[in-house]
């Protein structure tokens, strides 16, 4: 028996009025995502969403079986468990975000984010990706920023992209931060950090904005008519705790198949093994496929993580994200499916949920299910599709999504 979970991150969403009133996923052609929903149970997932934490890998926590409140800590930890990154137990992981911030000046005042010298008031959040800056430029920022502020207690590591590290040795972590991708095209202020901690998180902040603010990336990012990576947003913190081995609870062997360093490190804390990133850095929709399948040859379980490109996801069209569906299901969850089928007997949980960049917001989207045991006699239910709308009218009762993994090793059911 193979054992998936495929998460479809960031695909649920909320009726698009350029859509007709219709959400992406009903307005996609996703003829193999369907044939799951048709073919075994489509509902709806319940999640405790109130530890006070944020940012991507949690519900992959859910998804695998742990209770959030306890062993969410953001999206710093897992992060560093995927970059290979030593923490201590008493260390805190804080996810460093390069992003754009602007000068908040009256019309017809000269300025900007050039001449930005501290955080306040009078500061706007641009973007929250730096304008997807490539991660060669952010290497070299951050590499100037650690050589910079870097010491025995505080150490800046890079990710991809955006994405980045901060370890702050015997740290705090009472300290409340937000999401920059929460506050684009609002003022700052009111959200920098607060709380204990937050006076030297400040100080880094403030810090990587002089640093970063005339850096000759910068600069030539500017010419080309780029967005500048002009500060480190620190959030997503959160210490390095041990989990229990998904793989001892179940006596099985299991992958992790993912390009996101979070939920990656969810894999690797989970017990699990992961593809390296170099197979997967790059390669489209199908090649992955096959490295998934690969994989589960070898192994009971497979955690497969699919997300939409990051340029799809921060795009304002939502006929990008459309298109995006499209994309997976025909390149990835038909290809896919083709080569489980080869596997002999199966179950497979698809969850889908509205992605860390919505998560927690009312309206954007459900967290719901569609499950197929091959064992079992399809329920051909007819024109029913892998959309919200399909899921939220289902008769089976909401499930909790933590419960989920007992359901999926179940002997004999």
């Amino acid at each position: 028996m193979k054992y998936v979970i495929l998460h479809a991150d960031g695909m649920a969403d909320h009726p698009r009025q350029e859509l007709g009133g219709k959400t992406p996923l009903q307005a996609a052609s996703i003829p193999h995502l369907d044939h799951v929903a048709q073919d075994g149970e489509l509902g709806v997932l319940t999640v405790a969403l109130d530890n006070g934490r944020q940012g991507s890998g949690l519900s992959g926590t859910c998804i695998l079986g742990y209770e959030p409140r306890k062993y969410y800590q953001g999206p710093g930890p897992l992060e560093a468990a995927s970059l290979g990154v030593t923490v201590g137990e008493h260390d805190v992981v804080y996810r460093c975000t390069m992003v754009t911030l602007k000068a908040d000046l009256p019309p017809g005042v000269k300025g900007g984010a050039a001449e930005l010298k501290k955080l306040g008031p009078h500061v706007i959040m641009e973007d929250a990706t730096a304008g997807l800056i490539t991660a060669a430029e952010a290497r070299e920022l951050i590499d100037a920023v650690n050589e910079q502020l870097g010491s025995e207690m505080i150490q800046f590591y890079p990710g991809s992209g955006h994405r980045h590290l901060m370890v702050w040795v015997n740290g705090k972590t009472r300290a409340v931060c937000a999401d920059p991708q929460s506050l684009v095209g609002r003022p700052v202020n009111d959200a920098l950090p607060t709380g204990d901690g937050a006076d030297m998180l400040r100080k880094l902040m403030d810090a990587s904005l002089l640093i970063l603010r005339d850096h000759p990336v910068n600069d030539e990012r500017r010419e080309a008519g780029l967005k500048p990576a002009n500060c480190l947003w620190l959030w997503g913190e959160g210490r390095a705790i041990p989990w229990p081995s998904l793989t001892e609870r179940f006596h099985i062997s299991g992958v992790a198949v993912s390009s996101s360093d979070v939920h990656r490190g969810l894999g690797l804390v989970a017990g699990l093994d992961a593809v390296d990133t170099e197979r997967l850095a790059g390669a489209d929709f199908r090649t992955r496929a096959n490295v998934a399948i690969e994989e589960l040859k070898k192994r009971d379980f497979a955690y497969v993580h699919l997300e939409l490109p990051d340029e799809v996801v921060y795009d304002t069209d939502v006929k990008a994200k459309l298109g995006g569906i499209e994309d997976i299901d025909r390149e990835f969850v038909g290809p896919f499916l083709d080569g489980l089928e080869k596997l002999g007997p199966y179950r497979l949980l698809v969850l889908c949920d509205p992605g860390a960049v919505h998560q927690g917001k009312p309206g954007e989207g459900q967290w719901f299910y569609a499950y197929r045991d091959s064992a079992v006699k399809p329920f051909a239910a007819g024109k029913r599709r892998f959309t919200e709308a399909d899921a939220l009218a289902s008769t089976v009762a909401p499930r909790d999504a933590t419960k989920s993994v007992v359901r999926l090793f179940a002997k004999g059911s």
